[in-house]
């Protein structure tokens, strides 16, 4: 098939996940064309079968913002006439879905067809949440899409249930190529961080209010008046800055690293003993699904797709959201029995497994199958 894929091209869960979903599918053979504002982040090397075209937004005076859903719409046309795309994956259905949409409807007065499937990541709903008016453009492009897929039970209800729409909504999970992460098992070094016996805490994410950064260094103060402990923070965003004046004036900050965006997540995973991510909303919790591939226990909130993916007193414990004693009595039990802390790291990789890109991967290719079908 020759599949084109929008998303954003950025660090963020969906754009890894529509990358290493692009990526795998040109290694089975599929045609894959990323259309994007830049190339993805994870997107290293183009080939045969997989290729990259960047959306251009010419500088007009007379917009005051640079009409971005235009210049996709423009360029979707373009490149769906020229290489014949059999099917268009869109991540997000604002702005994606919608210009998607716009460029199916150009195609369709030069009879041209072409089915679209959009994948919810959780951002839309957060997005209209944030801004009412923009509800009646996400619905419209949610109903208009072809296929509608989502990436857990939860995201799927809360779509529903927010904008009243009663079609078919597949669930499809986010995945992990599980083999990478397993031949990093054996190479994990833990002086890479660790002190002696310092236990080694980590929080990875977008610093977004939505994430609590607060609560994470809550948390981790109270594991660290009981346990010897360090908490890495990876990642950037708009609430690093609360996080290092609350380090200050609690004096902490001599127990807390900041490491930015690094590319070397895996690494700090791997010698970690503990993941948090109390957040207040997750479509998903890819974040914590990365670490529990690398055998780490998880601390977290039971909100929507976390508490399908962290169960409960098995790959670590959930607690409700801004629950800080809860969350903290918990970790320092994972990080004070060895005998505990080994059963869950086990039990975290096995409950990982079940996302494994192989196992999902045939379920996009079937929705894809499907889209072509009925078009």
């Amino acid at each position: 098939m020759k599949i084109g894929i929008v998303c954003y091209p950025t660090f963020g869960g969906s754009g890894v996940v529509a990358t290493e979903l692009g990526i795998e599918l040109s290694n089975k053979g599929h045609e894959i064309h990323f259309i994007t504002y830049s190339q993805p982040v994870r997107l290293d090397a183009l080939s045969k079968n997989l290729h990259y075209h960047e959306v251009n937004v010419p500088d007009y005076p007379l917009f005051k913002y640079e009409p971005y859903e235009l210049a996709l719409s423009s360029k979707l046309y373009d490149v769906i006439s020229k290489y014949k795309i059999d099917v268009l994956h869109v991540h997000y259905a604002i702005p994606h879905a919608y210009a998607a949409y716009m460029a199916k409807k150009i195609l369709d007065e030069n009879g041209f067809n072409i089915p679209i499937i959009t994948t919810l990541h959780g951002t839309d709903i957060t997005l209209v949440g944030n801004h009412p008016f923009y509800k009646p453009a996400v619905t419209f492009s949610i109903n208009k899409s072809d296929i509608v897929t989502c990436v857990s039970n939860s995201l799927r209800d809360d779509t529903r249930e927010f904008f009243g729409i009663k079609r078919d909504i597949e669930v499809i999970p986010n995945f992990i190529d599980i083999d990478k992460y397993d031949k990093k098992h054996h190479l994990c070094e833990r002086n890479m961080i660790a002190e002696g016996e310092e236990k080694i805490i980590v929080h990875v994410s977008n610093f977004r209010p939505l994430k609590r950064i607060i609560d994470v260094i809550k948390i981790f103060d109270k594991i660290s008046q009981k346990i010897n402990s360090k908490l890495i923070m990876v990642g950037d965003g708009p609430d690093k800055k609360k996080a290092k004046d609350f380090l200050r004036k609690n004096d902490l900050k001599n127990k807390v690293i900041f490491l930015g965006k690094t590319n070397e997540v895996d690494e700090i995973l791997c010698s970690s003993d503990l993941f948090l991510l109390p957040s207040e909303k997750e479509s998903f919790g890819l974040a914590a699904l990365e670490a529990m591939a690398l055998k780490v226990p998880v601390i977290s909130s039971n909100v929507g797709g976390l508490k399908e993916l962290n169960i409960n007193g098995n790959s670590g414990y959930t607690s409700d959201v801004g629950d800080i004693d809860s969350m903290s009595n918990n970790a320092i039990e994972i990080l004070s029995n060895e005998n505990l802390k080994k059963k869950f790291k086990t039990q975290a990789f096995e409950n990982a497994k079940k996302y494994d890109i192989k196992k999902v991967i045939p379920l996009y290719e079937d929705v894809y199958k499907k889209a072509i079908s009925k078009s």
